[in-house]
């Protein structure tokens, strides 16, 4: 079973808006020695004292036989009452003890209830009495109570370092701990230091809002509620807070965020706004006496419930610092890092949670469907999904330029199935903005060092929190440039997520491409550095747990997006993986090649650093050559090698963090010869190495998932054969008069609606967004993806099906009562026929043009391909609002949209160029090179058309323009010769008119 995570600082529960305080720790008085020293007494004479009377006086009380039988044919006499009474002593001396026994190991293990001793109330009492005034006066505070050292970090941005055990390893993770003391302090101090949160609320400033009834199926809920009046509706969970478990006018209770009803009362944050909030009843006359009245005896139960809601926090604190993961004798221990506000950073942003965090009670029991692994690796899937992107549109080009196949203008193919779900998973699950700000961070990194003139610090791994990252370098290496910070200690360099967003792209090499994820841990991502390890990592359990690892970890690094150049070589696996990055990957048949390969590389890659004057590839990465050499080479090796490969191999990797070589090796036995670090999968997903201190939820990519990720490669590739995608529209529309759409969106230029009624304004945009995304993909959307799409960071279950109603009401029905928004047998949202946009239309009227009617009618062909080119208004959704539409992103229909309309005008140029009206093919081009500015077909044609003018002045200035729009890159190689051909002395005459 997965282990028991710690609560995240958005699911504490105490309230909010409340100032956290500092620990005020009473200073030790003269009276406090005197009760300790009474104490030490009492208990010397209690535990000592009384058994050596007792055993002096009147001996051991057990008897030296046991003979039952002959003791009740005894006399009672005067020595039998003795004896019984002794015993009796006996008794009490033993439970007293382990009174003692029980408060002491509470007091120094810091459990703030003890366990109870049967029949022991008075004795229990005057123990814990006992050695309370012995220990008050024994050690600091935080030496015997870990809980007492958390009450500095109560408040949302402090949680408590998770520290995990590690056997000594030379020179990997093992840190040298603070002091319990020392620890204590700094954490009060940097409690004293925080900041009260931006929507602490102030004396008389208490706002209510009353849950209103519903209007048609519109229901209210607490996200609106928040988006409304706090301007986030992720800041619902405030409202949650202050509410939970409050008795309603109706008397039930708030027990979860999504059940409201109307007629509740909830108590809002101090900066919450809006005109249908009310402030306390007396000052709120519109309302009803009745309601004030409700209000106020609601406020009144405020105060207890966030005192109790505070106690409810200090509990759990206390409970987390029992937890005894800092216990361990002589044994070094490694810190995972400590979750800090980020500067300047308000209260909603220090409790925005994660992309893969804020899921609802039904998201965190199932992943409807789609695969669980990909919904959980949001770099692995940002990475899969941008190379898939690029993959299509490579396609895309190929087939337009290239003619590939003959399929000029082709349409990427729709997944299905397995590959389907594959697909919508990665839309999900990807966090690219992660991404970004993970090669923002590390590259600009690389450059303050450079410009420092410092070397980049060996790095072994990274840690991703809560937005925040944490690089562990294997050695101090000083203070890190601004704006990164030194962490817990010497060896973490901390950079928060508010300074990452100040940077910019630089242009420098990527200083740790080998870094990959490999699963998380308390809420914390590690990524390890693979290309720094000091030799082989080896990785044992079942073979089909290792192949979801290795798989995992090749599909990330082909594919992220914090690398430049590298070379992943496969050995014993994934064959099938080389088509997600063909430049990167590489497969070999065994060990023998790999073993053969690695020699050659080592050898040359020690030459090439010793002639360049560098001590490792992180000092070559700085310097001159830092774009043609110091890639990094990794190598996975599934298959598990024999003993003496695995000595070579260990040779090999010795010097290989220096040399830029990282080896991962599977075995199944765990005991791998040379093997510097080793971890091992365990059946349940769960990642360990004992030895760096590290248990992980594993980060897999099983077999399932790696043949359907491969499956969308393999599809998107335009070499991929006959069977591949064709040239046919995935939905084409009626385009006779007949055909007239119920409801028409246009999309290609400025967005605008006809057929339906403008929604109100502040779900309007939603609205709108939701069905252009609809509109986009016809062949279904997965509500999961919808969700995604609209609230990137996630949203709650109830937001989004209140969405899809409101959406389904906009939409309407058709004349037979048909719903417009339908649900398929997979679950996916798709839109009716009757639902049209003029994307839609215009890939119909192209491809009725050139492959139906058009084909056999010149005609017709005019016709249609005329009225394709007037719905071209400029580009898809040209006034799309700023930061939002952020998933077109991942989409390739902004590829998909300019070719088509140059396949468009390339179309209807020829048509009239087969009659001789130059001027008619240049009014086609032009209006295509509107949307298509940069497609190099349509400058072509152009010069053609205007070369049919007989007009050399205007054939010399449309090459003039040209030659100003291609700037210093100059004119295509296909350009200049046509060129060449249509106007010989066109260089001259350009040069003489300017």
């Amino acid at each position: 079973m997965p282990r028991r995570r710690s609560p995240s600082p958005s699911s504490s529960t105490a309230p909010r808006n409340r100032t956290p305080q500092p620990v005020r720790v009473r200073r030790r008085t003269f009276g406090d020695f005197v009760k300790a020293f009474l104490a030490f007494v009492a208990l010397a004479v209690l535990l000592v004292g009384v058994p050596v009377a007792l055993a002096m006086t009147a001996g051991w009380p057990f008897p030296e036989t046991f003979e039952p039988m002959e003791w009740l044919k005894q006399d009672i006499s005067v020595s039998t009452f003795l004896s019984i009474l002794t015993f009796v002593v006996w008794l009490a001396w033993a439970q007293f003890t382990a009174c003692v026994l029980v408060e002491m190991k509470a007091a120094l293990s810091g459990v703030g209830v003890p366990g109870r001793v049967p029949g022991a109330g008075p004795s229990q009492l005057l123990a814990r009495q006992l050695v309370a005034a012995l220990l008050l006066v024994g050690a600091t505070a935080a030496s015997f109570t870990p809980s007492l050292a958390q009450l500095g970090q109560t408040y949302d941005d402090n949680q408590r370092p998770t520290v995990a055990a590690a056997q000594q390893t030379p020179g990997l993770f093992a840190q040298q701990q603070e002091q319990a003391a020392g620890t204590a302090a700094a954490v009060a101090e940097q409690a004293s230091h925080t900041e009260a949160t931006p929507a602490a609320k102030k004396q008389g400033d208490t706002k209510f809002y009353r849950i209103q009834p519903p209007e048609g199926r519109h229901h209210d809920s607490l996200w609106e509620i928040a988006e409304r009046h706090l301007g986030d509706g992720r800041r619902y969970k405030e409202i949650f807070e202050l509410n939970k478990d409050r008795v309603q006018p109706d008397g039930s209770r708030l027990s979860e965020a999504s059940l409201i009803r109307p007629g509740w009362i909830m108590e809002m944050p101090g900066d919450a706004r809006g005109g249908d909030l009310v402030e306390m009843p007396d000052d709120a006359p519109e309302v009803s006496p009745e309601v004030r009245q409700q209000i106020s005896d609601y406020a009144r139960t405020g105060d207890g419930a966030q005192e109790q809601g505070g106690a409810q926090e200090q509990g759990s604190d206390q409970e987390q610092g029992s937890g005894g993961e800092g216990s361990g004798g002589g044994t070094a221990h490694v810190d995972l890092p400590q979750q800090r506000p980020a500067p300047g950073t308000g209260h909603a942003d220090l409790q925005r949670p994660a992309p893969d965090q804020v899921a609802t009670p039904a998201q965190d029991s199932s992943s409807f469907g789609l695969p669980e692994a990909l919904l959980t690796a949001p770099l692995l899937a940002a990475g899969l999904l941008g190379a898939l992107g690029h993959r299509r549109r490579q396609a895309l080009w190929q087939s337009a330029f290239a003619g590939i196949g003959g399929r000029r203008g082709m349409e990427p193919p729709t997944p299905t199935g397995d590959a389907l779900d594959v697909q919508d998973a990665l839309l999900v699950g990807a966090d690219p903005e992660g991404v970004r700000l993970l090669d923002r961070s590390l590259r600009g990194l690389a450059a303050s060092l450079a410009a420092e003139s410092r070397p980049l610090p060996t790095v072994y791994a990274a840690w991703m929190s809560n937005g925040d990252l944490h690089l562990q370098l294997a050695q101090p290496s000083g203070k890190p440039p601004s704006p990164w910070q030194l962490g817990q200690d010497q060896t973490f360099w901390i950079l928060a997520r508010a300074d990452a967003e100040t940077y910019e792209d630089v242009d420098t090499a990527a200083p740790y491409p080998g870094l990959v994820s490999l699963g998380t841990m308390d809420d914390s991502r590690l990524l390890l550095n693979l290309e720094s390890v000091p030799g082989i990592v080896s990785l044992s359990g079942r073979e089909e747990d290792r192949a979801a690892v290795f798989a995992s970890v090749a599909a990330e690094l082909a594919t992220n997006g914090w690398s430049d150049r590298m070379t992943i070589t496969l050995v014993g696996f994934g064959e099938d993986l080389t088509a997600l990055a063909p430049s990167r990957l590489r497969h070999l048949d065994g060990i023998e090649a790999l073993i053969e390969t690695m020699e050659a590389e080592t050898r040359q890659r020690r030459g090439a650093l010793g002639a360049a004057g560098h001590d490792s590839v992180l000092t070559g990465r700085t310097g001159p050559a830092q774009h043609t050499r110091w890639a990094p080479h990794l190598v996975l090796l599934a298959a598990e090698p024999s003993p003496e490969d695995a000595m070579t191999l260990a040779e090999l990797a010795a010097d290989a963090s220096r040399l830029g070589i990282g080896y991962l090796v599977g075995t199944g036995s765990g005991d791998l010869p040379g093997a510097a670090w080793e971890m091992e999968i365990t059946g349940e997903g769960r990642l360990l190495a004992p030895l760096l201190g590290l248990e992980l939820d594993a980060q897999l990519l099983p077999a399932a998932e790696r043949r359907a990720v491969v499956e969308l490669f393999t599809d998107a590739d335009p070499e991929h054969g006959p069977d591949g995608p064709g040239t046919t529209p995935p939905f084409l529309v009626d385009i006779s008069e007949q055909g007239r759409p119920a409801v028409y969106a246009r999309l290609v230029g400025p967005y605008e609606i006809i057929g339906l009624e403008t929604p109100d304004g502040e779900r309007s945009a939603l609205l709108h967004e939701a069905l252009a995304l609809l509109l986009l993909h016809r062949e279904g959307v997965h509500p999961r993806v919808l969700s995604s799409a609209l609230w990137p960071r996630g949203v709650t279950d109830d937001v989004r099906e209140a969405l899809l109603d409101r959406l389904r009401d906009w939409l309407g029905t058709d004349p037979d009562g048909t719903p417009r928004l339908r649900t398929d047998d997979a679950g996916r949202l798709t839109l009716a026929k009757s639902v049209v946009s003029d994307l839609d239309v215009l890939r119909s009227l192209y491809h009725e043009a050139t492959q139906g009617r058009g084909v056999d009618s010149r005609a017709v062909r005019g016709r249609l391909l005329t009225d394709a080119l007037v719905l071209v208004r400029g580009p898809l959704l040209a006034d799309r609002p700023e930061g939002r539409y952020r998933w077109l992103t991942h989409e390739i229909v902004d590829a998909q949209l300019p070719l088509l309309v140059a396949d468009t005008g390339l179309a209807l140029a020829e048509f009239h160029m087969e009659k001789n009206r130059a001027e008619k093919a240049i009014e086609a081009l032009n209006a295509a090179l509107r949307t298509a500015p940069s497609d190099e077909r349509l400058w072509n044609e152009l010069l053609r058309a205007t070369h049919a003018l007989d007009d050399p002045e205007r054939l010399t200035a449309l090459a003039s323009d040209l030659l100003t729009r291609s700037g210093a890159r100059g004119l295509p190689p296909r350009t200049e010769a046509l060129l060449d051909e249509l106007l010989p002395t066109w260089r001259d005459a350009v040069a003489a008119a300017g």
